[in-house]
């Protein structure tokens, strides 16, 4: 559905920054060769919720595509980033853009997609006051950025607490994904109650969706997450079950603080070590529970948010679908 709209929006950029673009998504590859469409899919996880919100109110498909182009937008510039943040050379199976044509056009062409969600949220529809739809982009993104830029800064802190992680975790993750929710419940029509539960149930879900990814980074299957299980221990990034086991009491905790504490990566002995730690402390149950409540509380919403029974019961499956992975 979103296909479509979303290569007319990119084809608005200039040449020479459309071309990263389309390398990025996975349409081309470096010399302009039409890749196919098996090779050029994501997962979609935030059209779908924009898609979802619009129909929720009952909004029609064609309006909540033009959110759903916006999320996706914005999420892709942020990956542009990260992959150059992180050093990441993978991404989605493919080389990532700064691995294949430099750091700066990666970085400009998620500069570029940024203002480019910017564009379309601003000419969504012709019948819309889009301004409310502007302002709630632009403010999640800034949410977003500085969700980023905090996860960035933990990896050298070693005090930090499970709160202020938590606080990282709902903008670099949830921010989006509640943005996406009532972005479409906006361009869908509907009003500010409806628009306000469905934001609650994507900020809920997205806290949900962090803490699985973050279950799955430690004992996740490579096979079928398809990145590397162990790079945030090795990296010792301070992910939420391991700052909850980082701030329990016992021997475990212990021996984790003496590990987290060393300078460098991890060794693979050491990232094994740190997992056991992490589980034995109770960050893996802590972690669990969590996701648990925030799914729970993202449900509550849809039921309480007046909404399409038809549209509710298409969220409720993805919800499940994004917190029911294997962990």
């Amino acid at each position: 559905m979103t296909g479509p709209v979303l290569r007319e929006a990119v084809s608005r950029l200039p040449r020479r920054i459309r071309h990263p673009a389309g390398v990025h998504f996975g349409w081309w590859d470096t010399e302009g060769t039409e890749l196919s469409a098996v090779t050029a899919k994501g997962k979609g996880v935030r059209p779908a919720l924009a898609l979802g919100g619009c129909a929720a109110v009952g909004g029609s498909q064609a309006a909540g595509a033009s959110a759903a182009v916006v999320v996706e937008l914005v999420h892709n510039a942020s990956l542009l980033h990260d992959d150059v943040l992180d050093g990441d050379r993978i991404r989605r199976g493919r080389p990532a853009l700064w691995a294949q044509m430099g750091v700066p056009a990666a970085v400009l062409t998620g500069d570029a997609l940024f203002f480019l969600a910017t564009q379309v949220m601003a000419t969504a529809s012709p019948s819309l006051d889009t301004s409310a739809g502007v302002a709630l982009l632009t403010a999640s993104v800034q949410d977003l950025i500085e969700g980023e830029y905090a996860d960035s800064l933990l990896v050298n802190e070693t005090g930090a607490s499970l709160e202020e992680v938590q606080a990282m975790a709902a903008g670099k993750t949830g921010a989006l994904m509640a943005a996406a929710c009532a972005l479409g419940a906006l361009v869908g029509g509907g009003d500010g109650e409806r628009v306000a539960h469905l934001r609650a149930f994507g900020a809920h879900l997205g806290a949900a969706f962090q803490l699985v990814d973050d279950l799955l980074g430690i004992w996740g299957d490579p096979q079928r997450t398809g990145k590397p299980v162990g790079s945030d221990l090795a990296a010792r990034k301070k992910t939420l079950p391991v700052v909850a086991a980082l701030g329990a009491d016992g021997p475990a905790a212990h021996r984790l603080r003496a590990l987290y504490a060393r300078s460098g990566p991890l060794s693979t002995a050491e990232q094994e070590l740190a997992a056991r730690l992490v589980e034995q402390a109770g960050g893996r149950a802590w972690a669990r529970s969590e996701c648990e409540q925030h799914t729970a509380q993202a449900l509550e919403h849809l039921h309480s948010g007046r909404l399409e029974p038809s549209a509710v019961e298409e969220l409720i499956v993805l919800a499940r679908l994004l917190t029911n992975r294997d962990h």
